[in-house]
C-alpha cells in the first residue's frame, strides 16, 4: 500500500501575510483561499511538490501556536540559486553549509513571519530525476 504525505498544517498568525510571505516571496502556488462562516484557509504548494501546506483557521491550527513548526524540509537541485532567488525577494536566509560533501549534505535555512523554520536540502540529482516528472507542456506527472 503506498501512504502520501500530502498536507502539513501549519500554524501562523496572520493568514494574508502568511499567503503574502508563501506565494509572493517563496514561490510557492496558491491553491486556494476558501472563506466561510466556519473557516479561513488557504493551501499553498511548492513548485514541484506533492505536498502542501494549509495555513488558515482549521481546529487543529487553533490548536497549534504559530511559528511552532520546526525543520520543515525543502529540496532543491542548486541551495545557491535556490537561496539566491528567496535573498532576491526579500527573504532573509541562513548562510549556506556543507554537512558533507557527497550529494545531500548542503543545507541552508530561513523562517516564516511567525518563525517557523524550514530547512533547504540540495540533492543535485533532482535537476535529472524529479520526484514529480513534469511533461512536455509543463504538467506534472508525465
Amino acid at each position: 500500500m503506498d501512504w502520501t504525505l500530502e498536507v502539513v498544517v501549519l500554524p501562523v498568525a496572520d493568514l494574508d501575510r502568511s499567503i503574502e510571505f508563501y506565494r509572493d516571496r517563496v514561490g510557492f502556488d496558491l491553491d486556494h483561499n476558501t472563506r466561510n462562516e466556519h473557516m479561513h484557509v488557504a493551501q499553498l504548494t511548492p513548485r514541484g511538490s506533492g505536498c502542501s501546506i494549509v495555513i488558515g483557521s482549521l481546529p487543529s491550527q487553533n490548536q497549534m501556536t504559530p511559528g511552532s513548526m520546526r525543520g520543515l524540509q525543502l529540496v532543491v537541485a542548486d541551495a545557491a540559486a535556490a537561496r539566491a532567488e528567496l535573498t532576491g525577494r526579500g527573504v532573509a536566509c541562513d548562510e549556506i553549509t556543507v554537512f558533507d560533501e557527497r550529494d545531500g549534505g548542503t543545507f541552508f535555512g530561513f523562517a516564516d513571519p511567525d518563525g517557523n523554520t524550514w530547512a533547504v536540502q540540495q540533492i543535485k540529482a533532482r535537476a535529472d530525476h524529479p520526484l514529480i516528472p513534469i511533461d512536455a507542456r509543463g504538467r506534472f506527472g508525465a
